[in-house]
């Protein structure tokens, strides 16, 4: 056990900060430039100090409490009760013995969102991808040929320093944690070297969320000491050997790098005890992979196999085969909605998990594309499956098939001219706000198998909170607590951000944090980016 964790401090699981940024500074970068933290004179309203401390009690009084467990409830107006790092109670009128008191009127309580895939070393390229796909197509247009993994696997992440990726990763997580999103699956596809995973792990912890350390390949070319996956295990033993802290291991294990790698990565990941994470998508011909994966036949021994260790990302385009073997293994699945549409990975894949009685979890993916805001995640989830849905319901009967995209040649006329459609039997039903509620918060838990300490507020959990405004002016009033956050909400609305107990965010401002220094920090990095990667800074175009 981590005496430092089981007390609620921060602990950032290295012999020391200075150390780690002595080592940043041998490989060119001042470590004096680094305050990222700053201190604050105390103000009378301060949040409860030493929050998520072992024995430092507050009370989250008279707000609209989400539990997201069914065994626990909902309630119009009731009381969360925190001690240390964990939950003690929730319900009305609790009593408090002397908390520290926490005024939630107007406002709604519930766990904090999870990311369950996120490209965080990415975050000084965001918004330069905003016009491009997956891969190149040959078609000439923007779309085309600025392509993400052309531009960023192959030509931007190379260039890449630990200091890079460090700033990259520290300030994406604020950005989140600022969002009211209280953990994060980092699949950060730049480990390089070992100086990368350490720079990587070492700003995961800064950042003070809970998290899971996706360890993957360094994308594109690679020096000398790459140590991919073999590192696997020193990492392991240096940084997750407790499982008494806010981070975790999860083993990247891509099958489109090919069948020697992944049974590398694969089956280090299984000596370990580690989940194993792999994008499975429509390109770089996946599907027949998986299959082979379905079978028990995958790898280069022809030995690998799905299991219940598996988190795949996306899951677009494959095979009845290849679904089976996931829901009869138990495997998880993350999908990203607005990434998924938006990139030509295929089709978010919900129809189908509920079809086989599944459900996702939900991810951002990449900023160089499209915002990490959750509450985009949130809508466009629910969006896109009530789009499809709603059209095949719309169109059934109309030949030659259900989903018309009014594309040319698409029959003008449904037939039937039914102007109340009803559902066909055993159709699913649309998503309410409620489920992708469910999706973005206990069901990324039990993704990135935290439940037991996270996903809900659950007494004996720990303590990963937000506390919402109900009463601003995109909101007021407040008439349906689900409908609200998900339909109305962005993160203007999040007052209160508390990870394991320990208050992050206070009425709407990060707690302890230089923001105007990271961001000097972040824009030196994305200009040392694209210059190395001699690609041109335009403001108004991607090259």
């Amino acid at each position: 056990m981590c005496q430092l964790c089981e007390q609620g401090k921060p602990h950032r699981h290295f012999a020391s900060r200075r150390n780690f940024l002595k080592a940043l500074a041998a490989t060119g970068i001042a470590a004096g430039s680094f305050r990222l933290f700053t201190a604050r004179p105390a103000a009378a309203d301060d949040p409860p100090s030493d929050s998520g401390q072992s024995g430092r009690r507050y009370i989250i009084r008279g707000g609209s409490v989400m539990s997201i467990d069914p065994q626990v409830g909902d309630f119009a107006n009731a009381d969360v009760l925190v001690e240390g790092k964990k939950i003690l109670a929730v319900g009305p009128n609790l009593q408090a013995g002397g908390a520290v008191e926490i005024d939630a009127t107007g406002r709604i309580v519930m766990p904090g969102f999870i990311d369950t895939h996120h490209h965080r070393f990415e975050t000084a390229l965001r918004s330069y991808l905003a016009d491009g796909i997956l891969i190149e197509d040959g078609s000439g247009t923007a779309a085309g040929t600025t392509t993400y993994y052309e531009k960023i696997l192959l030509t931007f992440a190379p260039v890449y320093r630990p200091q890079d990726v460090y700033i990259n990763e520290l300030f994406g997580g604020l950005s989140q944690l600022d969002d009211g999103v209280t953990t994060v699956h980092d699949v950060s596809q730049i480990h390089h070297t070992p100086q990368h995973s350490d720079a990587a792990i070492q700003a995961l912890y800064d950042t003070g969320r809970r998290f899971a350390f996706g360890y993957f390949e360094g994308a594109g070319t690679n020096p000398p000491n790459y140590a991919y996956p073999q590192d696997a295990f020193r990492i392991k033993q240096q940084y997750f050997a407790s499982t008494d802290q806010l981070g975790e291991m999860i083993m990247g294990g891509e099958v489109y790098l090919g069948a020697n790698i992944y049974e590398q990565s694969w089956t280090i990941g299984r000596q370990l005890g580690l989940q194993i994470a792999a994008h499975i998508l429509s390109p770089f011909s996946i599907r027949p992979i998986l299959n082979l994966l379905a079978q028990g036949k995958g790898g280069s021994n022809g030995d690998i196999g799905i299991g219940s260790d598996n988190l795949f990302i996306h899951m677009t385009g494959m095979s009845d085969q290849g679904w089976q073997a996931v829901h009869d293994k138990g495997a998880q699945v993350s999908i990203a909605f607005p990434i998924e549409m938006n990139m030509r990975h295929g089709m978010p894949p919900i129809l189908r998990l509920q079809s086989l009685g599944m459900e996702p979890s939900l991810s951002v993916d990449v900023e160089c594309v499209l915002t990490a805001d959750f509450f985009t995640q949130l809508r466009a989830c629910m969006n896109l499956q009530r789009v499809v849905l709603n059209e095949m319901i719309l169109l059934q009967g109309s030949p030659p098939d259900p989903l018309d995209w009014g594309l040319p040649g698409a029959p003008p006329d449904v037939p039937n001219g039914n102007p109340w459609p009803t559902p066909p039997a055993n159709f699913p039903a649309p998503l309410t706000t409620r489920d992708v509620l469910r999706f973005g918060t206990i069901n990324g838990a039990k993704a990135l198998r935290l439940d037991g300490k996270t996903g809900s507020l659950t007494p004996g959990k720990e303590a990963d909170i937000i506390i919402l405004d109900a009463t601003r002016i995109n909101v007021a009033p407040l008439n349906q607590v689900p409908g609200a956050v998900v339909s109305l909400m962005d993160r203007t609305n999040v007052e209160t951000v508390i990870v394991a107990g320990k208050i992050r965010k206070w009425k709407g401002q990060l707690l302890d944090v230089d923001l105007p220094n990271l961001r000097q920090q972040l824009e030196a990095s994305r200009d040392y980016l694209f210059a190395k990667a001699n690609i041109p800074q335009d403001l108004f175009s991607s090259q």
